[in-house]
């Protein structure tokens, strides 16, 4: 059964006919499950089982349960998801070219793909394909109940698979899906039946198209393609081939100028030095090229050396209509050359890795009104000033208003205020009970950092020997910070407390030539503060991924254990560093709500009281 396919458009179609879904970029795929082991069959009937072996663990770690539901068959996506409105294609991309068993295994454990349900096509051996959209929509979604998998796309979920949302306001979630940098939005009418191997106007797709300025290089007469480029580092890289989305007379135009002004080379080529820019419609830009591209006007007044990685940069993200932005070029960072414009791009990229330990906390920044320059000016800001937007969201505690940074635009709206610095408190406004507990490994100077280094390994002894999954980050300048995931609402901050002070007792009394507890900085000498007591309700520590106000713009970054030894060195996690590090590693946090372990710590403080 091959899949039913969607009609590409320019508008999205409204009235109360129609719903609406997030498009996600990934592979179309359609789950058989008859057997104990269901299939994952692309679009051209490939069987992808052995490429994705996290969905089909987790569908056979809920076998029990959907064994009555069977024999099932749902249409979906398999994504890699960065947000509930994007998915990254380079990564499902990267799965489906791969041939090793034990390379699969090992980006399934660091990039885990979800496989996203949009509807469902046999339920208890019953065909559903001629039932109405609607009514298909209702029997996935009791389904997924019945089943307790989760009903909407939640990318911190691990529960592998998951059912899509789905609006009738296509506003809403188009500004929903703009903001998060998502490929499109579906529209389907609700009364269209699911028809295999066929194109239909009852299932369109508009794209999210962003648009890239380009100096055209090259025409190649043989295939009628032209090539454009962009300068990085003032040298001309090649970025795109296009030929669709030109008029016949914009056609025309453009080979009689190649024709004219160029020169012939090898075969059928036409080059011309940079003199002319066009704009450039594409969805992404993958590796080396952008992603569908086509062309969308010319770019007359535009001068060659605007069309730049700069320039891409921004125009493939965009920043949120919402906020106001101002002063891009406002230097920030000189020492690593980063303007504000780069810091909004670090959070832009960063925010679905930061954005989950932000959430619902009563938020502390450092805000640098003029940058990281000369004679630092700095402020703390807990009260939501009284120009701060309505989208917004705030909460009002013994008469401070906390900003609570739930979404990408708080984000980038406390950004564009230089806050640079987020310090977040143990617990969610949920709770007056922590949620981690967090180690402050503090050595006197970054000169005694290998002190931090001995400490946390110490103290990653300790936690394997209670059977506890310890997390550790850099502070973003001379430390580093060990985390303890907890349940929330579950142990009180006098709980944590008796654990807290036996570990640093403990690691004092093994080698008291190396860490204290003594509060006076002045009494401490060379050695190493083991922090307890600032493991407190009201108390903040550096969020993860936060930039820090020193020169270098130091990332708090989280870490594998692997990676804590002699040779690390907290100066190595600058802005640029931290954004290459998340492209080519999987986020050491990522599974930092799922390893907690409730009997294993409260024995421990049954033992320890």
């Amino acid at each position: 059964m091959k899949p039913m396919l969607l009609t590409a458009t320019e508008d999205i179609p409204k009235g109360s006919e129609w719903l609406y879904e997030t498009k996600y970029d990934g592979y179309r795929c359609m789950l058989e499950w008859e057997e104990k082991t269901p299939i994952l069959k692309s679009r051209n009937g490939r069987l992808l089982n052995h490429l994705f072996p996290e969905i089909i663990d987790y569908c056979l770690g809920i076998y029990n349960r959907v064994q009555a539901f069977l024999p099932l068959k749902l249409d979906g996506e398999l994504v890699y998801l960065i947000n509930n409105f994007q998915s990254d294609f380079s990564i499902v991309q990267a799965r489906g070219r791969m041939r090793s068993s034990d390379s699969i295994v090992e980006h399934a454990n660091a990039f885990p793909c979800h496989y996203v349900a949009f509807d469902i096509l046999l339920y208890k051996s019953e065909v559903q394909t001629n039932r109405h959209l609607t009514t298909r929509k209702q029997i996935l979604a009791k389904l997924f109940k019945s089943l307790k998998l989760t009903s909407h796309v939640n990318y911190e979920d691990t529960n592998r698979i998951q059912a899509i949302n789905f609006s009738e306001n296509s506003e809403l979630l188009w500004n929903k899906i703009k903001i998060n940098n998502g490929e499109g939005i579906i529209a389907k009418k609700k009364t269209s039946k699911w028809i295999g191997d066929t194109r239909s106007l009852s299932w369109l797709k508009i794209k999210n198209w962003r648009y890239v300025d380009v100096i055209l290089t090259k025409y190649n007469k043989s295939n009628s393609y032209f090539n454009g480029a962009i300068y990085k580092n003032n040298v001309l890289v090649e970025i795109v081939s296009f030929s669709h989305g030109l008029k016949e007379e914009e056609f025309k135009t453009l080979v009689a100028f190649f024709e004219e002004n160029g020169t012939k080379e090898k075969g059928e080529v036409w080059s011309i030095d940079p003199s002319i820019c066009v704009n450039i419609a594409c969805i992404d830009f993958q590796g080396d090229k952008l992603r569908e591209p086509r062309f969308n006007g010319f770019k007359w007044m535009m001068t060659v050396k605007e069309c730049n990685w700069e320039s891409m940069r921004r125009q493939l993200n965009p920043l949120p209509e919402l906020v106001a932005f101002t002063h891009p070029d406002k230097p920030i960072w000189p020492n690593i050359d980063y303007t504000k414009d780069d810091y909004l791009y670090y959070l832009q990229k960063i925010s679905t890795y930061m954005l989950p330990f932000l959430k619902d906390r009563l938020l502390t920044v450092i805000r640098y009104p003029h940058g990281v320059t000369g004679k630092v000016e700095k402020f703390f800001q807990k009260h939501a000033p009284d120009y701060t937007p309505s989208f917004i969201q705030t909460k009002l505690v013994e008469d401070i208003n906390y900003i609570l940074c739930n979404d990408i635009e708080s984000l980038l709206w406390l950004g564009n205020q230089l806050a640079l610095e987020f310090h977040i408190p143990f617990q969610t406004i949920q709770t007056n009970k922590p949620t981690e507990i967090v180690f402050d490994l503090d050595p006197p100077s970054v000169n005694e950092f290998s002190l931090a280094v001995e400490a946390a390994l110490r103290m990653k002894a300790i936690f394997d020997q209670f059977q506890l999954t310890a997390y550790i980050k850099t502070s973003g300048g001379k430390g580093m910070q060990v985390y303890i995931p907890l349940p929330a609402d579950t142990f009180s901050y006098e709980d944590t407390g008796i654990f807290t002070k036996f570990v640093c007792n403990f690691l004092v009394e093994q080698y008291p030539k190396w860490f204290t507890m003594e509060r006076l900085k002045k009494n401490r000498g060379t050695k190493l503060y083991l922090d307890y007591i600032q493991h407190k309700e009201g108390k903040t520590i550096i969020a993860p991924y936060s930039p820090r106000g020193n020169e270098l713009g130091l990332i708090a970054t989280p870490l594998n254990w692997e990676e804590v030894n002699d040779s690390l060195n907290p100066s190595s996690f600058i802005i640029p560093a931290v954004l290459e590090r998340i492209q080519k590693q999987a986020d050491p946090f990522r599974n930092f709500r799922q390893d907690i372990n409730v009997k294993k710590f409260k024995d421990v403080l049954k033992r320890l009281k």
